[in-house]
């Protein structure tokens, strides 16, 4: 889209008596190649730091590529050596850098945001992941369609951004046996001391998936989809539900063995923790 765009931008500057030259057009790059330019188209708009090792790289503020959830998931597995692993909304890849690192078989990522996609191929390109591939779409859409099974599912920073969170839950549990998810929750206490946090919530619903009943509260974007960074959910809103929901809910749809850890009140944007579960 982006390419038509730029045509039709020439050929109105021609027809207005100005052509714009090879060297004055900005989606030209004249300078050698290097991995900072390609990490520039995106500028302003990163959340990921680089990994140390490419310390001169400079990208967002936040240390995905080196995550502590990630190293407790590997402690967890015994390992990512030899895995098939299926990840939901991978943002920019450092979590899938820090799998196929780790020995990761293969990795299958499946992201809706279409930039987030983008700097996903940037840093594929960049640290040359061989056995990553990042598919652009929904990954409920297509968890829904697929009957392939995976020896583990990463779900980081994805439920909360759900209508429905029990009908994901119940799809990752039909492709692996093993999971992880980093999620926000709903705790009415926690969330009633930060207005800004609070001004997001609306209604509170009863739910229901594949027999599982459950509280959801309505938590509204608004004004955020217009932001640059915004990588939320693909609907106007989500529902946040309890931690023990979330608990109780992995556990109806087969998850016996849960261990919880990064339990985070204090999370600037909403109580927050991670929780891995395993047939």
């Amino acid at each position: 889209m982006a390419g038509i765009w730029s045509v039709l931008k020439k050929i109105k500057n021609k027809l207005g008596g100005e052509e714009i030259s090879p060297e004055k057009n900005p989606e030209y790059i004249h300078q050698a190649p290097a991995d900072q330019i390609a990490l520039d188209l995106f500028k302003g708009e990163w959340s990921s730091a680089m990994p140390s090792c490419r310390s001169d790289l400079q990208a967002g503020p936040i240390n995905l590529f080196e995550d502590a959830r990630i190293q407790w998931a590997e402690e967890l597995l015994g390992g990512f050596k030899g895995l098939r692993v299926l990840e939901l909304g991978p943002l920019e890849a450092g979590h899938s850098y820090m799998m196929e690192q780790a020995g990761a078989e293969s990795i299958l990522a499946v992201e809706s945001h279409t930039t987030a996609y983008l700097r996903c191929l940037v840093v594929k390109e960049i640290f040359e992941l061989k056995r990553t591939r990042f598919l652009l779409g929904d990954f409920v859409e297509y968890l829904k369609a697929r009957q392939e099974k995976f020896d583990f599912c990463l779900a980081s920073g994805v439920l909360y951004h759900m209508r429905n969170p029990a009908e994901l839950i119940e799809l990752i549990s039909k492709v692996a046996d093993k999971a992880l998810l980093w999620t926000h929750y709903y705790d009415g206490e926690i969330i009633g001391k930060s207005p800004g946090i609070a001004g997001h919530f609306s209604d509170t619903n009863s739910l229901e998936h594949a027999g599982f009943k459950y509280t959801g509260h309505k938590q509204n974007y608004y004004t955020a989809v217009t932001n640059a960074n915004f990588c939320g959910g693909t609907a106007p809103y989500s529902h946040w539900i309890p931690r023990e929901d979330i608990l109780s809910c992995l556990k109806y749809f087969g998850f016996a063995k849960l261990q919880v850890g990064f339990d985070d009140k204090d999370h600037p944007n909403g109580p927050a923790f991670c929780v891995y579960g395993e047939k």
